[in-house]
């Protein structure tokens, strides 16, 4: 009896996702993987270079409410391969996990250069070609695919390059792109921090350039399909009878009394700010001063005006949903084509989320290729 040809399937990117995909395909598809850099580089900083594999929330719902663009695509994705099945797979290529107090997951080893290396080591039946994809033609039932070396046939593509020459290739076959835009980044600013540069408090650091961390990063990715500027607003000392303290703490300076909540140096800012002499007694605050004070620190008004990249690379946009069928991460346009990974418009807030849209759409869209 002749041995049944293997489904050639040509992978466009090596990144996690399209490395994902390929390791779930390479038992049952002849798997051929094109970047022109060394695959899995875009793993190495994840998670601060812990790699931040995934996040602690197994119910798919809940997951996916941490996507501002793809929540109700991949409730779909999400409960067919979440976080469980995720660990699981690492689990059996040896790298073992462990879960800290903000639920994130990160492997024992803490090293993103261990997680690359047993993925790596895991896919021994692919193979990598280290060429750039020009165009991807259909080709009869398949499809060719240029490079700047070569032509090559395959029966399918999976589409798992983000950026500019991802989107180019989509647009080829009449998929449109949602406008790129930077999510996950830290925020310009029209006030002048760099006095504060480095004062971190409520998840927001102050930078030279503005403001930064995971408080920012959030509010980044929210607003991320919103123009320039913006007003955000934070209360950085919640309900507080701040005229009690006061009375409580008649003869300490207004600077020490207000450092038992904020940093010193921000306490000074904003008594600078408010006009106030921050070694004034705080028995000589009056009513009005006090309600500015309160006031500031409660609505501190901050105004953004673009976006410094100096969190996780992430974007908002790419390939329209509507084009995409979340059972399958299949092409509507076109048969044969397959996404996977940051190529598509969803993008999710820091905390494993990203990483974990590429391990399920990918693992989605192999299990759609081989038929299972």
């Amino acid at each position: 009896m002749e041995q049944e040809l293997k489904s050639r399937v040509a992978v466009v990117g090596g990144g996690p996702a399209g490395c994902f995909c390929a390791a779930n395909l390479q038992e049952k598809c002849e798997v051929t993987v094109f970047d022109k850099k060394p695959p899995l580089l875009t793993l190495l900083p994840t998670g601060g270079g812990r790699c931040n594999i995934s996040y602690a929330e197994y119910d798919f719902k809940e997951l996916a409410k941490n996507y501002p663009r793809g929540e109700k695509f991949l409730y779909s994705v999400f409960s067919r391969f979440g976080g469980a099945e995720t660990l699981e797979f690492f689990k059996d290529i040896g790298v073992d996990t462990y879960i800290q107090e903000d639920m994130r997951i990160f492997p024992v080893s803490n090293s993103a250069k261990d997680v690359r290396k047993k993925l790596l080591a895991y896919l021994n039946q692919t193979k990598f070609l280290k060429e750039t994809v020009l165009r991807i033609e259909k080709a009869g039932a398949g499809f060719k695919v240029v490079t700047d070396f070569c032509c090559h046939h395959f029966d399918k593509i999976v589409m798992a390059v983000g950026g500019h020459s991802g989107y180019e290739l989509a647009q080829k076959f009449g998929h449109h792109i949602i406008e790129p835009r930077p999510a996950l980044a830290g925020l310009k600013t029209k006030e002048d921090f760099s006095s504060l540069s480095g004062v971190s408090l409520c998840g927001v650091l102050f930078t030279h350039k503005g403001i930064s961390g995971p408080a920012v990063y959030k509010i980044s990715s929210l607003r991320a399909r919103e123009d320039f500027p913006y007003k955000i607003s934070f209360d950085f000392i919640g309900q507080v009878d701040f005229q009690a303290v006061l009375n409580s703490n008649p003869h300490k300076s207004i600077r020490n009394l207000l450092s038992d909540y904020v940093p010193k140096s921000f306490a000074e800012f904003i008594l600078v700010r408010s006009g106030v002499n921050p070694d004034e007694k705080s028995h000589r605050i009056n009513g009005k001063t006090r309600d500015n004070i309160l006031s500031i620190l409660q609505n501190f008004e901050v105004t953004a005006l673009g976006t410094v990249p100096d969190g996780e690379v992430v974007t908002s946009g790419g390939v329209d949903l509507k084009e995409i069928n979340p059972k399958t991460m299949e092409s509507k346009l076109v048969s044969g084509l397959y996404f996977c990974g940051e190529v598509m418009d969803i993008d999710g807030f820091c905390g494993g989320f990203n990483l974990q849209n590429c391990w399920s759409t990918a693992s989605i869209a192999a299990l759609a290729i081989a038929g299972v």
